[in-house]
């Protein structure tokens, strides 16, 4: 099978929960599946433009990003982030390779607005080449994908890491979509994680508020990827990351299953 795997930013930054994440994808990759890792690194940056005196806006979960915003998101995620998620893999023992959306052509970007709001260099994916990454699968390898992609005029986007990971399970056919997070799963009006959540039920929680903030752009993610055939999504907690490996074997108790309507 094709498993896409993205990793939130703070599951990376905790490092028991990085070993139990890294360990997961290993023995996934182990048992023959293609596994390709998309990350994000959000608190990381948002702790850089802190030391840098710059202060971070977000406009339906997405950061306003000008070219100093950017060009850090570029060391953050595309260096720091990405490394550090390359170095817990291979610590297991499997081949990870790291890279960007804007390397080899594999993503481009365009520029997305949100409410007809400029947000700078905030991006959304217009086109997907997958052959690197099948390339390095055929090697053996687990690729690492930093949520940085180019657009047409040469510039990087800062791209949202959901938006990349829908993207990349949409590119390359991907049987299942994973989400670890921070969070349970998706919790309804009263606050208890929702089990089970049709794209339908997610678009009226969003219009009555009670999905509201990074949440969004998530499940905007898992409806895409949805329509655009892919198998299965599910919000995972990456707290629960050692369980991963039996996502299609047994009933798993935690996270959200998103599923299209």
């Amino acid at each position: 099978m094709t498993i896409v795997v993205k990793i939130g930013g703070r599951a990376i930054e905790d490092a028991a929960v990085l070993r139990k994440c890294a360990q997961s994808v290993a023995e996934l990759a182990r048992d023959g599946h293609h596994v390709v890792v998309v990350h994000g690194g959000g608190s990381a940056l948002t702790a850089m433009l802190e030391k840098l005196g710059k202060k971070s806006e977000f406009v339906d979960g997405l950061r306003v990003t000008d070219a100093e915003t950017r060009d850090a998101a570029l060391m953050v995620l595309g260096g720091l982030v990405n490394k550090k998620l390359v170095a817990a893999i291979q610590a297991t023992g499997m081949p990870a390779i790291g890279f960007s959306g804007g390397d080899g052509m594999t993503f481009r970007a365009r520029k997305k607005y949100v409410h007809g709001r400029d947000l700078g260099f905030v991006g959304e994916i217009c086109f997907a080449e997958p052959c690197w990454i099948e390339a390095l699968w055929e090697r053996g390898g687990i690729p690492v994908l930093a949520s940085i992609a180019l657009s047409a005029d040469g510039e990087y986007y800062n791209v949202n890491a959901d938006e990349m990971a829908a993207s990349c399970a949409a590119a390359c056919h991907a049987d299942t979509l994973i989400f670890l997070t921070d969070v349970p799963g998706v919790k309804d009006a009263e606050g208890a994680v929702m089990p089970w959540l049709t794209t339908k039920q997610a678009a009226e929680l969003a219009a009555s508020s009670v999905i509201s903030g990074g949440m969004l752009p998530k499940l905007h993610a898992c409806s895409a990827a949805l329509k655009q055939g892919v198998g299965r999504v599910r919000i995972f907690p990456a707290s629960e990351a050692e369980v991963l490996p039996q996502f299609y074997l047994t009933k798993l108790s935690c996270g959200t299953e998103v599923t299209y309507s």
